[in-house]
């Protein structure tokens, strides 16, 4: 007391020499400002917002516990106080009885400021922090020991009633905060259709009002059960607040939050979404549609491979589209806003789908046009070096187009044939570039004979 936690704190030697005039005015007047921080802070005890709250409270649990014990302890803090301001009055009259004081005036006041005269009725025992000892008759005290007693009854009380008071102004305003939020939450899904035993959603906001009713009754009832005190803390209401099942709750209901606003969303914007789905799955059936049309036109004119089956559009795509124009059309936003989400994501897989199953069909004809591609960009390269007239050439650039422009053609032989084209090309063109280079050597060398 007088600080925070504690008492200003008496020197309080033990009765030895006798103390002078000067040695007890001196004391007496550490003993009247000590006198006055106690009762100061007492009354602000007694007048503090938290002991009010619970001295009206019906708690429970740990709280109602410790605030009967707490309760004990400031009301023997007052009877220690009381038996403390009747020894400083006694001490007090005493000295103003003569301006010099007498050789039993000082014993007197050397007993009272420094012995143990001070008697307490019906104190409790030696470890009155247990509160928990038989009653004494009386029990005597120096007044130090008042006060050491005395701040360890104070720090246990106000530590309680701060910690109980920071919980109460913390909790219950931060809950119906967002207990109004949650309510403008479920008036925004009731106009969505979100409702308990229809959408998750709504099953959620029936748990989370649960959740805040039962989370506010139980802090208002025993708020010391949501209280973590700081480790290592000896000053009152060293902790702070337990807010681990709002933060939980306020998560939950902020998870709802964004669900709804995505029902909105949808809501919003459905028909634009719903026609977008519709061009996805007629791109995907055109693509299936041309796929279908390549397989033929690939067995026709490609022998001996393998050509995938192409699949029909899903029937169910389309159906499930229709459930949901329908949901659409009856303002069934919670039923619509999950149907659209994967809607979109198997209309996307069902054209890629389409997509790679062309892609598939069709191989073989890109390879018999990058074979075609190839042979006569050989052909052109002979004919830019003048040899378009070999007959070996020519017969062989004859038997591969002849391959690669029949129907059905086998890729596999066409693709030898190709080769083989290539191949004598490349060695013709070898010839024609040595020709003119051993030419000039043999002429070289004629000179030289010369």
């Amino acid at each position: 007391m007088g600080g925070a936690d504690s008492f200003p704190g008496s020197t309080g030697r033990p009765p030895g020499p006798v103390m002078d005039r000067d040695e007890v005015d001196r004391a007496l007047a550490r003993l009247e400002a000590e006198h006055e921080a106690i009762e100061t802070s007492l009354l602000a005890l007694q007048d503090h917002a938290g002991r009010r709250l619970l001295e009206g409270a019906e708690l429970t649990g740990v709280t109602k516990e410790r605030w009967a014990s707490a309760e004990q302890s400031i009301a023997l803090l007052w009877t220690y106080f009381d038996s403390y301001t009747a020894a400083l009055t006694a001490a007090r009259e005493t000295r103003a009885r003569r301006r010099w004081l007498s050789r039993d005036d000082l014993v007197e006041l050397t007993e009272t400021l420094r012995g143990r005269g001070v008697t307490v009725a019906g104190a409790p025992g030696h470890q009155l922090a247990s509160l928990n000892e038989p009653a004494k008759l009386s029990e005597q005290f120096t007044l130090a020991e008042l006060v050491t007693r005395m701040n360890e009854l104070y720090a246990r009380s106000l530590d309680m009633v701060v910690a109980a008071d920071a919980v109460w102004s913390a909790l219950p305003a931060r809950i119906d905060l967002l207990s109004a939020e949650l309510q403008r939450t479920r008036s925004l899904a009731h106009s969505v259709g979100v409702r308990p035993g229809e959408h998750p959603a709504g099953d959620d906001l029936e748990s989370i009002t649960h959740e805040l009713s039962t989370l506010r009754a139980q802090v208002v009832s025993d708020p010391l059960a949501f209280w973590r005190p700081a480790p290592g803390s000896s000053a009152p209401g060293g902790g702070r607040p337990d807010t681990e099942r709002y933060d939980r709750a306020a998560r939950a209901l902020e998870d709802v939050r964004r669900e709804i606003e995505a029902v909105l969303a949808v809501r919003k914007d459905s028909e634009e979404r719903l026609m977008r789905l519709r061009d996805v799955l007629s791109r995907a059936d055109r693509t299936l549609t041309e796929a279908r049309s390549a397989r033929g036109e690939v067995l026709a004119k490609i022998a001996a491979t393998e050509v995938p089956a192409v699949s029909g559009p899903p029937t169910v795509l389309q159906e499930r589209l229709s459930t949901a124009a329908e949901y659409r059309r009856h303002a069934q936003w919670h039923r619509l806003s999950p149907l659209l989400e994967s809607l979109e994501r198997d209309a996307e897989d069902e054209l890629l789908r389409a997509r790679e199953s062309l892609t598939a069909v069709t191989a073989p004809l890109a390879v018999r046009a990058e074979l075609r591609g190839r042979l006569d960009a050989y052909k052109a390269k002979v004919a830019r070096h003048g040899m378009a007239e070999d007959p070996v050439l020519m017969e062989r650039y004859d038997a591969a187009r002849r391959m690669l422009w029949s129907a059905p053609c086998d890729l596999r032989v066409a693709e030898q044939a190709v080769l083989r084209y290539q191949q004598a090309a490349a060695d013709a063109l070898v010839t024609r570039v040595q020709e003119p280079r051993d030419h000039a050597e043999m002429t070289e060398g004629d000179r030289g004979d010369r």
